[in-house]
């Protein structure tokens, strides 16, 4: 059975990410101990709301050198995605993680399409990755945000917002999704899966 380490900061949707997991079977540990984090078979770090606040509440929970060290499978999910680049445009600017190149900037929708990103989108896929085995080209998935990741090298998938917006990224053991799959029904179930069973 797999095991994951939920990061628990007070600036995620955790409850819906833990019970995603434990219905395919996982054993879930919510956890804001660097110590747990290290020894953790693999992490999610979730996240809602702002970046700076975020941010802020990894430093005041010392967890930052933590995630930064981890050598295992790591997931960001929704804001958690944002949070492994290197900066955000968000407020005066923010500096993020820096375990993937780039900044993260407000997005900039297609005609009449509002801000925030909130609704059912197609994910298209640049690249294959194991995180996305057996996920249909087009599957859909369920977005909320205002600021979108740079598209770039780590990017194995975009959703159409009147421009790609980078849907999921990977840089080594490092994979955000800008969705939530939790919320996502199919696609996003076999996601987790196929997270849970990436060689730890």
């Amino acid at each position: 059975m797999s095991e994951v380490a939920i990061l628990a900061y007070g600036a995620g949707n955790v409850a819906s990410v833990q019970f995603a997991l434990e219905r395919l079977g996982a054993t879930v540990r919510l956890t804001s101990d660097a110590t747990e984090i290290a020894e953790a078979e693999r992490l999610i770090l979730p996240g809602v709301g702002a970046a700076a606040y975020a941010m802020s509440r990894l430093r005041d929970l010392k967890l930052i050198d933590a995630i930064r060290a981890f050598e295992r499978p790591l997931l960001g999910v929704c804001l958690g995605q944002q949070l492994l680049f290197d900066s955000s445009e968000e407020g005066d600017s923010t500096e993020l993680l820096g375990l993937i190149p780039g900044r993260v900037s407000v997005l900039t929708p297609g005609p009449g399409r509002p801000v925030p990103h909130m609704g059912w989108s197609r994910l298209s896929r640049r690249r294959d990755d194991p995180l996305l085995e057996g996920v249909e080209d087009g599957a859909y998935a369920y977005f909320v945000h205002g600021f979108v990741c740079p598209d770039g090298p780590a990017t194995l998938a975009v959703a159409d917002y009147g421009g790609p917006v980078p849907a999921v990224v990977r840089a080594g053991n490092r994979w955000g999704c800008q969705f939530h799959p939790e919320r996502s029904a199919a696609a996003g179930a076999r996601m987790l899966k196929n997270f849970l069973e990436l060689p730890a």
